[in-house]
């Protein structure tokens, strides 16, 4: 794969980034969110965190499943458009 490729397509990361925040100390998905903002974006880390994990385990020598998390949890939940637009009073 071509260092240039975009790893992260909600935060324009490249693969080069991502190896060099590797080479720089990362070793957590954590760790490259931190430093490269991979993972921050609208997804939230839905679309590259596997590929993240892919890179840390080849330039660690560690397996995959190190990386991964167990379970991903996205930052809000849905909600119905009456109660945004006000014409449904709100349940308790």
């Amino acid at each position: 794969m071509s260092k240039s490729v975009i790893i992260c397509r909600c935060e324009d990361v490249t693969e080069e980034e991502v190896i060099q925040a590797i080479e720089q100390g990362a070793r957590s998905l954590e760790d490259v969110k931190k430093i490269t903002r991979a993972g921050m974006g609208y997804c939230q880390g839905k679309t590259c965190r596997r590929q993240i994990a892919r890179l840390l385990a080849e330039q660690t020598g560690c397996p995959i499943e190190q990386f991964l998390p167990g379970s991903f949890r996205m930052p809000a939940g849905p909600i119905r458009l009456e109660l945004l637009a006000g014409t449904e009073e709100m349940e308790e």
